[in-house]
């Protein structure tokens, strides 16, 4: 290769082909038509994913820094952008699945465009604003792994509205073991302890300033709540209970109906989920899934326990003897937690519920411009999981990690794992 048209940063522009590629691969098993669902105005469709993706680069990093770039289509300035205030003007989020036009065809040809202008300002070694480049690419990168992910979660959401329970792709489930691995609680000492990424690789805004926060002693669970534990609250009237939820919980029971977590099925007789790959046997060996924050805190004072925080997560994980289990399959649902391991399902099954409201750490500034608006903007009403799911991106994922939903959400693969605070509960 030509010295001049060498990469400033071999590895990133890897990862980015890479992640770009990905996200062809797992759009592979749809048909035409699956790429415009949207069941819900907090889901999007396929083809705006794949869409918003590239506009993401094109925003911030074409435009700003490719002399002379010249957009295909203006219009995708307004279509695809999300929530970016700083940038412009947004098309109505309920209303995507209304877009026909761009046509798949034009959205892929609209991605590819962009790769090739991308590849043209990367391979410029000597441009000024090199390490801006470099920062907003591996920025880029990591959002659209996250929009992979929301991928699985919305179009799961919008397959299963259909009566006709069609899956994304057919898989056949791993084997299920005849019984639970039992719950074991974990000791922490607790104390004055330092929260926050630390690492020279990436992060995002929100895993920083790096800060100290002090502890109480408390246990953690080595493994996530499972499908039988949960239908055990269910048995003993955990939805008709008011004592058990917190007053906004109780109103949203109230109002949304809801008597087990969102895919659960009884069907002739059967107890069944629906999955990605259709409507299966439901194990009560698997981790529940799909629970709002809101079902999360009711099981766990049920339970006799508690959520825990985002810093004790964050600790216990970071402090706990040997490496975390990690069993990652491209089956798309969450596994059974396996006996090898002290501490199971991290990563790998569902993201899980703190009773941490999301807010900035101490010191925390948001970076200046629209790209500040990326995490900064949201940390208001919703509360923080932590780990990672089946569908998330194996190297996405770490100690530090905060994903955040509003406690009533539920169509993310999100579980619950308990706390005890060593002192009064356990």
């Amino acid at each position: 290769m030509n010295e001049s048209r060498r990469p400033a940063a071999p590895a990133l522009w890897h990862a980015f082909c890479e992640t770009r590629a990905r996200f062809l691969d797992i759009c592979r098993p749809l048909n035409i038509e699956d790429h415009g669902l949207q069941a819900e105005a907090f889901t999007s469709p396929p083809k705006w994913h794949l869409a918003h993706t590239t506009w993401f680069f094109e925003t911030f990093l074409l435009k700003p820094f490719l002399p002379g770039y010249q957009t295909p289509e203006p219009m995708y300035e307004v279509l695809f952008n999300s929530y970016y205030n700083g940038v412009g003007e947004q098309f109505p989020r309920p209303q995507r699945g209304l877009l026909s036009r761009p046509t798949l065809g034009e959205v892929l040809d609209y991605r590819r465009s962009v790769e090739a202008a991308l590849e043209t300002l990367v391979m410029d070694s000597a441009h000024p604003q090199r390490a801006t480049i470099s920062e907003r690419l591996r920025l880029g990168i990591e959002h659209e792994q996250q929009h992979q992910e929301l991928f699985f979660t919305d179009l799961k959401y919008s397959l299963a509205v259909n009566p006709l329970r069609p899956c994304y792709a057919d898989a056949t489930a791993p084997p299920c073991p005849d019984a639970s691995v039992p719950v074991a609680w974990l000791d922490f000492p607790g104390g004055l302890v330092d929260i926050g990424f630390e690492g020279g690789s990436f992060c995002f805004d929100n895993e920083l300033p790096r800060h100290s926060s002090f502890l109480q002693p408390f246990s953690l669970a080595s493994r996530l709540v499972t499908n039988g534990e949960y239908a055990a609250f269910i048995a003993d009237d955990g939805y008709q209970r008011p004592e058990l939820w917190l007053a906004d919980g109780w109103a949203t029971v109230q109002t949304q109906g809801w008597q087990a977590p969102h895919y659960w099925v009884e069907q002739d007789g059967e107890s069944l989920e629906f999955t990605l790959h259709g409507l299966s046997a439901r194990s009560e060996h698997q981790p529940v899934c799909h629970v709002s924050g809101y079902e999360a805190e009711a099981f766990a004072r049920w339970s006799r326990a508690r959520l825990p925080t985002e810093q004790e997560w964050e600790y216990a994980v970071k402090a706990a003897p040997g490496p975390a289990e990690n069993v990652r399959a491209d089956y798309h649902h969450p596994l059974p937690a396996g006996h090898e391991k002290p501490f199971a399902q991290l990563y790998d099954s569902c993201w899980q519920w703190t009773r941490s409201a999301y807010a900035p750490y101490p010191g925390y500034s948001p970076s200046p411009g629209a790209i500040g608006e990326y995490n900064g903007k949201f940390m208001s009403n919703q509360w923080v999981l932590r780990g990672g799911s089946c569908v998330s991106k194996a190297d996405h994922v770490r100690p530090s990690y905060r994903n955040f939903f509003y406690p009533p959400d539920r169509w993310q693969f999100s579980g619950i794992r308990l706390a005890k605070s060593l002192q009064s509960e356990k």
